[in-house]
């Protein structure tokens, strides 16, 4: 037997249809951001090992900043673009990153290999603009293991007790 659908009924299936492919192209949206922003932090990561200053520094906004292991280091993209030009670069290879996407700003966390330093972490913000992502914030820090954390901050404390 065949039954009539009534139009109150047939016009909620297609609000609901509506609704799931609306949600559904959201998430697509947002997965083609995470990729793109994940793209330019792939880049920072090139161009800092072969120190491609003038490609490193288009992937920050303007505003951007770069906090650094040491405490003295928060600075502008002038000042840090003035740190980094003399170097040969530095190499961070991922190991592991964590995006979270809220409109168009994109956090991260990310935890890196360095021939250097070994496990380092680099955390930061990225905006979206009408360039593409841009990074406004990015923060290197060394994760300490609990289990030597005193150790190490007593270092820290001795070593900040003598640069006074």
């Amino acid at each position: 037997m065949l039954k009539l659908i009534s139009l109150k009924n047939l016009c909620s299936v297609f609000f609901l249809l509506g609704a799931f492919s609306t949600q559904a192209l959201a998430e697509q949206g947002a997965t083609h951001d995470k990729q793109q922003a994940a793209k330019v932090l792939d880049a920072l990561n090139q161009y800092s090992s072969a120190a491609d200053w003038d490609n490193y520094f288009a992937l920050y906004d303007e505003q951007g900043i770069f906090i650094g292991t040491d405490a003295n280091e928060h600075w502008d993209k002038a000042t840090f673009e003035q740190y980094a030009r003399p170097t040969k670069g530095w190499r961070y290879d991922l190991s592991s990153r964590k995006m979270t996407q809220h409109g168009d700003v994109i956090w991260f966390d990310e935890l890196l290999m360095s021939p250097s330093y070994g496990v380092s972490r680099g955390t930061g913000t990225l905006i979206k603009t009408n360039k593409g992502w841009k990074i406004a914030q990015y923060h290197l820090s060394f994760p300490i293991p609990n289990s030597i954390a005193k150790s190490i901050t007593k270092q820290i404390i001795s070593a900040s007790s003598n640069d006074e």
